[in-house]
């Protein structure tokens, strides 16, 4: 009895320690300014067993004062331009006037070093275990605009407030947790009361999940008091219209500006009201009166796929989309402010309970929800395997994009060392996910029992996530250890394979193969005709096991059939007993989502366009779905309108993926092209190729290496008008890239070894951006070239090129490649010299070496200008230059050069100017995807 005494009066004293911290503050709006006047006091309580010298403070406020915070390298990491271009009024900040005890004595603090968003406070007597110390604060805060973070200042002059005052951290196990602010909405805070009188001018209205305790108009001046118990996260809204509303549920106060789909306000009730219900009978009742949920809460944590489609389209029924939007956002909001973790490290606990609230509530009121919603049952998209899933295969889909891509990272990992399509999406649908898959293997309630017990114990009181793995596993009646060790804490895979079957008349005797080396439990199918004849779970997979089942008269086994696994590769999962293949053929046309029950094959029509072929369409034959996978082929013959003749393209390759390795990917395969390379000539390309892909473990890095070794063999028609000096070539090729892309500094590095009969060459580029503060970008680019060996070759189909490559190796996409004249020799790919002029010695047949430059003038006009030295055999070298503006709509996909002055003069002075102006125009949508989704990945 003494011991469990003990233990209830050293919980309860940490839970009274927690609650005795407490922030009054009174804050005067400057509206003119967007600043906040604060007069703050500050209750901290020591609730460890240590004695502290100092006390960390939040300052999130901060974090935007300067254009070297973490915040702002968290942007320019993501590509995010607008803060770094922000003007100083745009951007907010913190100003201490002072800091001081109860004595009125001046405490010592300062800024650690990288982290401007936080304060240290020295301790001029220590601070003993259970006692408090007061302090001081009179400060003001700048309030920043809003499209940073969604909160600020926008531009209807609305104060949308978070993290805006000062908050004490959280002291545990003998460390401070605190961190920087990152736009991660994480900030750590311990517990505290707060009570807040609030001075503004009359317009204002006060959005608050806080209590109202009074309201006073004044002297041309509005004082709002409020109060609130328990907090965590105060978020405060100052709007010159009240824009939420309050509707009452049974037993709380909502107030939401969330879309609503134009609802009638009964409907809405009575969906919030099934929301809170639902939230306290899973879990146990909320507790605090007021909930506050806007729409930045939505937008910032949107579910995806929604938030995507435009107004106009609304294939989900009436009610739907403000069901789902208001039952995550309202999920998240009571969790974040009743369940006290480490936002930044235990984030995962917070993301599986509420995907799976998620998951579970969509089972029970829209059962049958397609993920397509009404356009399922159109015709056309209805024949995709897209139209066949269910709402909630969007989140075991989502993570394995990550898993396939090989940049998953684990839950546990902190949630600013995560991708940020990770931080976003895939982590939390990893985490809900496999807490589905911890119940199916569970099974009868264990999961759902452990949950609400975990949630009534803790709520409103400092936990951990190590205290919901215990009370999982009391509720677990099996082991279940590799749920927290393979899942939770690494990023292994599952996958898992039937490798063989032992058919007897009463019997099967199943042998499974586990791919990975993990501990995960794999669920096995009997099927008839497509329905479950038994579903059994298999644990303890070491390399492989066998077990005996009774046959049951299936015609099919399968691993995993319901798909509740979220498992790499589920389709080699099934396996014959009575039929003749293991899985049918399906033919599916244009690209799909991956169907494991088939196998997949897909077509579609696919175009090319060269100046000699014209447009060339055909039917495109490939295997590779949504999802990545490690095998694909595509063939794609193409009928040419121009040539009259068939042309096009095939490959074949196979990835191996590394985890967590530098070396992270080896491909290897076979690819070929024929296509026209001028009138009636036409030229035959195989290529057969080994890539090594490294990039750093830490996957935020966006450093990355590649090691390309091919062999280039070019078969090309004789051209009767001109004598070929090799038509038929092979050129043994060794490129090793570097690349290290950042919106503020960006490098990269090519080094190129080339080895044919008649020559061997080296080359090597290197190129650097620099993206100042005043918006100003400089470019520059060094290339140097030089011939090891070369036999007297008559032409310079081989040479170094100044200004526009020959492309002997058929790597570019040239669309009139062997154009002397004309519009379509006027397109040039920056490459080798990079000159844009066309100047005289074109080629070098020895060596060359160039630099190039650029900067911007204004928004996509830029000034270049080029130099370089050109040498060929049995001549002197020449010194070339040359110089224009260039207008660069969009990098590498769009981009106009006007030459202006070089060697050859006043070049726009020259006649026929219009045939000197270069450009380059990419029909590669790759190219501009990628500059949508580098932030993402």
């Amino acid at each position: 009895m003494r011991f469990y005494l003990f233990y209830l009066f050293f919980f309860v004293g940490i839970g009274w320690g927690f609650t005795q911290n407490s922030i009054s503050l009174n804050a005067h709006l400057n509206d003119s300014t967007h600043t906040f006047t604060i007069e703050q006091e500050l209750v901290y309580t020591n609730s460890s067993n240590d004695t502290l010298t100092q006390i960390y403070l939040n300052d999130w406020a901060n974090a935007f004062s300067a254009k070297d915070t973490p915040l702002a390298k968290r942007f320019a990491e993501e590509f995010a331009r607008r803060f770094r271009f922000a003007k100083n009024e745009e951007r907010g900040a913190t100003y201490i006037n002072k800091l001081t005890n109860t004595e009125n004595e001046s405490l010592i603090w300062e800024r650690p070093n990288q982290a401007q968003d936080l304060i240290r406070v020295n301790l001029y007597n220590p601070l003993l275990p259970g006692k408090s110390i007061t302090i001081n604060l009179d400060y003001e805060v700048k309030v920043p605009i809003d499209k940073f973070t969604r909160y600020g200042v926008d531009s209807n002059n609305n104060y949308k407030l978070r993290y805006w005052y000062i908050t004490p951290g959280v002291y545990k196990n003998g460390n401070w947790e605190v961190y920087s602010h990152k736009d991660l909405g994480d900030q750590y805070n311990a517990m505290h009361d707060v009570e807040i009188t609030l001075t503004t001018p009359p317009k204002y209205y006060v959005g608050s999940a806080l209590d109202f305790e009074s309201v006073r108009t004044s002297n041309g001046s509005k004082t709002v008091k409020l109060s609130g118990k328990d907090q965590l996260d105060t978020k405060l809204y100052l709007t010159n219209s009240f824009i939420f509303e309050s509707i009452r549920t049974e037993a709380h106060e909502v107030f939401t500006n969330v879309d609503d789909d134009e609802l009638q306000p009964e409907i809405k009730r009575i969906l919030l009201d099934r929301i809170i219900k639902y939230y306290n009978n899973r879990l146990g009742e909320y507790p605090h009166k007021n909930i506050f949920v806007t729409r930045d809460d939505y937008l910032n944590s949107p579910i995806y796929g929604l938030n995507q489609l435009p107004g106009f389209i609304r294939p989900f029924p009436d009610g739907f989309q403000y069901d789902i939007k208001q039952f995550k956002t309202i999920t998240n909001y009571l969790l974040k402010n009743s369940v006290h973790i480490n936002p930044r490290k235990e984030q995962w606990v917070h993301d599986a309970i509420l995907v799976s609230l998620m998951i579970d509530y969509v089972n029970e009121y829209y059962p049958k929800m397609k993920l397509l919603g009404n356009l399922s049952n159109i015709i056309g998209i209805r024949w995709f395997h897209a139209a066949d899933l269910e709402f909630n295969d969007q989140y075991q889909f989502l993570y394995m994009n990550m898993a396939r891509m090989n940049l998953d990272q684990p839950l546990t990992a902190a949630q600013d060392s995560l991708v940020k399509f990770n931080k976003n999406i895939a982590n939390a649908y990893k985490a809900g996910v496999g807490l589905k898959y911890l119940e199916d293997y569970l099974g009868n309630d264990k999961v759902k029992n452990a949950v609400k017990e975990f949630y009534q114990e803790n709520k409103i009181q400092p936990t951990t996530a190590e205290a919901f793995e215990q009370t999982l596993k009391s509720h677990a009646n099996k082991d279940i250890s590799w749920f927290f060790q393979d899942y939770v804490d690494s990023n292994k895979k599952i996958d898992f394979t039937i490798q063989r079957l032992y058919k007897t008349k009463d019997s099967l005797r199943v042998t499974i193969k586990n791919k990975r080396k993990t501990d995960f439990p794999v669920s096995l199918y009997g099927l008839k005709d497509g329905e479950i004849i038994f579903k059994k779970w298999v644990e303890n997979i070491d390399k492989t096991k066998t077990i005996e089942i009774a046959r049951q008269d299936v015609d099919r086994l399968a691993l995993n059939y319901e798909q509740k696994i979220p498992e790499f590769n589920q389709r080699d999962n099934y396996k014959a007993v009575t039929k003749l293949f293991n899985k049918p053929l399906q033919f599916r046309l244009l690209q799909d989502i991956e169907d494991p029950r088939y196998n997949q094959l897909f077509f579609m029509p696919e175009f090319n366009y060269n100046l000699y072929d014209g447009i060339s369409i055909g039917p495109k034959l490939y295997n590779k779905t949504v999802l990545s996978k490690t095998f694909n082929f595509n063939i794609s013959p193409k009928y040419g309108f121009n040539s009259e003749t068939i042309v096009g393209s095939a490959s074949l390759s196979n990835t191996h993926q590394f985890e967590n390795k530098e070396l992270y990917k080896i491909s290897y395969g076979l690819g070929g092209t024929r296509y026209s390379y001028g009138y009636n000539l036409f030229y035959e390309k195989y290529t057969p190729f080994l890539n090594f892909s490294f990039r750093d473990k830490y996957l935020r890095d966006n450093e990355r290496q590649n090691l390309l070794i091919r062999n280039v063999n070019v078969r090309r028609d004789s051209d009767p008008d001109k004598t070929l000096d090799e038509p038929n070539y092979n050129v043994f090729n060794i490129n090793y890239r570097y690349s290290k892309p950042h919106l503020v500094d960006y490098y990269s590095a090519s080094f190129d070894f080339q080895l044919a009969e008649k020559f061997s060459k080296i080359s090597m580029s290197l190129e650097y951006r620099k993206l100042f503060r005043n918006n100003r970008q400089i470019n520059l680019r060094f290339f140097t070239g030089t011939f090891l060996y070369s036999d007297d070759m008559e032409t310079n189909y081989f040479s170094f090129a100044l200004d526009r490559p020959t492309d002997y190796l058929f790597d570019y996409n040239y669309y009139g490649r062997s154009q002397g004249s004309g519009l379509f020799s006027q397109q040039i790919i920056v490459a080798e010299g990079g000159f844009k002029s066309q100047l005289q010695p074109e080629y070098a047949n020895q060596w060359l070496t160039t630099l190039n430059a650029s900067t911007n003038l204004y928004k996509w006009f830029f000034i270049y200008g080029d130099v370089g030295l050109v040498k060929n055999q049995h001549q002197n070298a020449r010194f070339l230059y040359d110089s224009g503006v260039r207008l660069s709509l969009v990098d590498d996909y769009f981009e106009v050069f006007f030459p202006v002055y070089s060697n050859l003069g006043w070049e726009v002075a020259q006649e026929n100017y219009d045939q000197k102006i270069r450009f380059i125009v990419s029909l590669d949508l790759n190219t501009l995807i990628r500059l949508f989704t580098r932030r993402w990945y």
